[in-house]
Parts: C-alpha cells; sequence; structure tokens
C-alpha cells in the first residue's frame, strides 16, 4: 500500500502530466523521427538518422517547448477550463500555478541549452518558437481566424525545425505539411465549436462566437474539400507506398465527420467530431511507416 505521502506525490505526477499532456507529446516524438527516416531522411542510413544526435537534440528540444506551451496555455486558460473541462481542470489544479510557471521556464531554459547544442540558429529558432507559443496564449488564441492559424502553424513547426535541419525541399514534403495543416485547422475550428460556452464566458473572440455555428460548419465543409487536393496529389503523383491506404480511410472518415458535423448540435457532439479528427492525425502518424514496409530490413 502507497503511504499518504506517496500519494500525493503520484497525484502531483499526474496532474502535471496532463497539464503538459504527456501522451500528445509522445505521438509528436514518435512523428519526428518516423518523419525523419520515411520522409525527410529517406536517403541516409536507418542507423545514421536514429543515432542522430543533433536529431536526438532537436526533438528534446521540441518536446521541452511543447511541454512548456502546454503549461502557459493551461496557465492563461484556467478559469475557461473550469467550464468546459471541469474534471480536468480539478485535476490539473493539484499543482499550483506558481509551480506551473517555475516548471514553464525550467522547460524553455532546457529547450534552450538542448538546442545550443546544434547550433546558434536553432537557439534563435526555438527562442522564436517559445516567444511565438506564449503570444499565442497570452493574446492571439481568442481573436478569430489569426488565432486558428497561429496555433495550426505552432502545431506543425516541430516538424518544420526537422525539415530545416535535413534541407529536404522535395514537392512530396510540402503537400504531406499542406494535408496535416488542413487537418489541424480543421481540428482547431472544431475545439472552438466544443468550446463555445467557456470561451463565450471569457470573452475570447473565436469563429463560432464572431460569426455563429453554422458559417463555422461552413468552414470546416470548406477545409474537408480542400484536404482532397493534397490527398489526390499523395496518392497518384507520389511514392507513398501502402500510405495510400491510409488516405483512403481518411477520406472515408472525412464524410463521416461532415455528415455528423451539420448534425451536431451539443458539446458531447463536437467532442465526437474532434476525436475523429485526432484519430486521423495519431493514425497518419503510424501509417508513415507504410510508406516503405521493408525499409527497415533494407537501411539498417
Amino acid at each position: 500500500m502507497l503511504s499518504r505521502k506517496h500519494k500525493h506525490i503520484l497525484l502531483k505526477f499526474f496532474s502535471m502530466f496532463s497539464v503538459v499532456r504527456g501522451y500528445n507529446i509522445l505521438i509528436i516524438v514518435i512523428a519526428q523521427y518516423l518523419a525523419s527516416v520515411y520522409i525527410l531522411a529517406h536517403d541516409k542510413p536507418l542507423r545514421e538518422v536514429v543515432l542522430d544526435l543533433n536529431l536526438l537534440m532537436l526533438v528534446l528540444a521540441s518536446s521541452a517547448v511543447i511541454a512548456g506551451g502546454y503549461i502557459i496555455n493551461n496557465f492563461y486558460d484556467s478559469e475557461k477550463d473550469l467550464i468546459n473541462r471541469p474534471q480536468k481542470s480539478m485535476l490539473d489544479r493539484l499543482v499550483s500555478q506558481n509551480t506551473k510557471l517555475s516548471f514553464y521556464f525550467v522547460l524553455n531554459f532546457i529547450a534552450v541549452v538542448l538546442s545550443s547544442y546544434v547550433s546558434f540558429r536553432a537557439v534563435i529558432f526555438f527562442s522564436i518558437y517559445i516567444f511565438g507559443i506564449w503570444f499565442y496564449s497570452h493574446k492571439l488564441k481568442k481573436l478569430p481566424f489569426i488565432g486558428n492559424l497561429t496555433s495550426a502553424i505552432l502545431t506543425i513547426t516541430p516538424f518544420f525545425i526537422v525539415f530545416i535541419y535535413y534541407k529536404n525541399f522535395e514537392t512530396v514534403v510540402f503537400v504531406h505539411a499542406m494535408f496535416l495543416f488542413l487537418i489541424i485547422s480543421m481540428r482547431e475550428l472544431t475545439k472552438d465549436l466544443e468550446n463555445i460556452k467557456g470561451d463565450l464566458a471569457q470573452n475570447y473572440q473565436t469563429i463560432p462566437i464572431v460569426y455563429g455555428e453554422k458559417v463555422s460548419k461552413i468552414m470546416l465543409t470548406f477545409l474537408t474539400v480542400l484536404t482532397l487536393i493534397p490527398t489526390y496529389l499523395l496518392v497518384n503523383y507520389f511514392n507513398v507506398g501502402y500510405m495510400s491506404y491510409y488516405f483512403y480511410f481518411s477520406i472515408l472518415f472525412l464524410l463521416i465527420f461532415i455528415f455528423l458535423l451539420w448534425k451536431s448540435r451539443s458539446k458531447t457532439h463536437y467532442l465526437i467530431l474532434h476525436n475523429i479528427l485526432k484519430l486521423i492525425i495519431v493514425a497518419g502518424v503510424f501509417s508513415i511507416t507504410l510508406i516503405n514496409v521493408d525499409l527497415l530490413l533494407n537501411r539498417i
């Protein structure tokens, strides 16, 4: 049996894990490595990519900045989350705001130190990334369009970091990025629909609040149609191997998404739609391995 002290420590750990969304960070780490192996550095030996210390430092720095971003976002959204996510908010509040802020500064410091191992340009890049996340959390997320666009850009920035490191300017990289950007943009707008109640109470000027749910649904439908462009290009003009099946299933899920979207009226409905998009994103991460199923055997 755990003592009362140990239980308290364990609860604090789970609270901080909830704040930094450790599961999301793990997915991003896996995505960065898979994107490096199968897309960005596909011409390099597997061992060279996996054991690249510079890549490891960039991935760890990205993870630290993202974790810090979740903390500062949680700090500014604490009142809103009490309305939108009361159960999660109760868990998050087991750690004091002062402790969260201290951890935020420590994580950002660690990110800068790790990036300094790679280059001074990496330090500048991560410093701008840290500022961008703070400015988004403090100001931009309350604004329609700008908040959604900034959030989507900040979300794909960890992949941009690896892209710059490998200097891979092949067209297929940009098409993959376009698909991911559109899906993430859809997720951000769906989250706004899901969180209308809390956003309204805290005077957030999101798209659903300023323009209404119908306009938001029209925009989501339009974004869904736009995803067909990179999907068509990737399946028909680039060698994505068996990952083409992932894109076919994505189209199916997006059709289901649109069907449910126009029938949605409540927070629960929008939460289901949000989870559909999260499933598409997470499935896409692991589907990268389908680009070349023999790669692990051939490149070791």
